[in-house]
């Protein structure tokens, strides 16, 4: 990787994290996202408006940031390459959410004899989404067998039972907070196991 001399002091420690990330360093990815983790989290929050969105979106950026570490070229900042990265899967995140919008023509004639279509909101995935879709989700079942049992459970509950939080807190009988806080760490370990197989989820 070329050397930058026009990077800041800050900038020459998040390359120096990167360059040992990319030699096999497991504490180099965590200190990267412990450092940068809150940042990405508030301006997934103010561009999606929802905590758990939010939350999801934080760690996305990091699996996706560090699946594509070997990308990252610091004629740059590493900050302004993963706000980037996070900013764009935002923006696909907000776009995949505006369900489809199915056109039925002449639906009805109004009382000055127009006619007036009506949408109807189709929240179904195209062939594509689907097997994209169940081939995402296979592969994340591989990578849950491996995470410690509590860590299993909670991720199990979130994404595959698509319960809420609060539901998990109930079922589990634990404080929201503890829910929030572990599944977050559940996700982190996950994330860190994602990134270095061959697959994106």
């Amino acid at each position: 990787m070329v050397k930058n001399n026009n990077l800041s002091d800050k900038g020459k420690r998040d390359l120096a994290l990167v360059e040992k990330a990319l030699n096999g360093n497991q504490s180099a990815y965590a200190e990267l996202m412990e450092m940068y983790r809150e940042s990405i989290y508030f301006m997934m929050l103010k561009m999606v408006r929802k905590e758990e969105d939010a939350d999801d979106l934080t760690i996305e950026a990091f699996g996706k940031a560090f699946n594509r570490l070997h990308q990252y070229s610091p004629s740059y900042a590493f900050s302004t390459w993963l706000f980037k990265i996070a900013s764009n899967n935002a923006i696909d995140f907000i776009r995949k959410k505006r369900l489809k919008l199915t056109s039925m023509d002449s639906a009805y004639t109004n009382s000055d004899g127009e006619n007036v279509s009506m949408d109807i909101e189709s929240s179904e995935k195209d062939p594509e989404e689907v097997a994209i879709h169940l081939e995402k989700v296979k592969h994340m079942r591989q990578i849950v067998k491996t995470l410690k049992p509590r860590y299993k459970e909670l991720i199990e509950k979130r994404y595959f039972e698509e319960l809420s939080y609060e539901e998990i807190a109930t079922e589990m009988d634990l404080p929201l907070g503890t829910v929030k806080a572990q599944l977050f760490r559940a996700r982190a370990f996950l994330a860190d196991l994602m990134e270095h197989t061959k697959h994106n989820i």
